[in-house]
């Protein structure tokens, strides 16, 4: 496969990646506050407010869906995606155990985008050789 093309297939990933990030920052935190994210708020017992924290985290996952989709600072904004999926997947699992077995759970949306960062880095490592 020629470098082009494998720049070509990275690119769609990162535009998958960025598309859940701005998605997910956009629209169940910033647009809609979601229950969902209230009670994760809640559930750490540090007396955050959801009210302000959710919006605060939503605006810096669509900061970060901006980075990934324009490749602004290379492939570091991916990691930053893929330590946040990691992250949010064992915060989720410690606090808040009982949405792991929900309808479009962490499980199922954070170990499918982790995989576009795996693509990400394999295919643009292999574009650069």
């Amino acid at each position: 496969m020629s470098s082009g093309e494998l720049l070509k297939l990275a690119r769609w990933c990162r535009w998958m990646l960025a598309f859940v990030f701005i998605y997910h920052g956009l629209v169940p935190k910033l647009l809609f506050l979601s229950p969902v994210e209230v009670q994760m708020v809640d559930a750490a017992g540090l007396g955050l407010n959801a009210q302000i924290l959710s919006p605060l985290a939503g605006a810096a996952e669509v900061l970060l869906g901006l980075l990934i989709l324009f490749g602004w600072f290379g492939r570091w904004p991916v990691l930053a995606a893929a330590a946040g999926l990691i992250a949010l997947l064992a915060y989720v699992a410690l606090f808040t155990p009982m949405l792991l077995i929900e309808a479009f759970n962490p499980v199922s949306t954070n170990l499918p985008a982790l995989l576009l960062c795996v693509l990400i880095f394999r295919l643009e490592q292999s574009a650069e050789s």
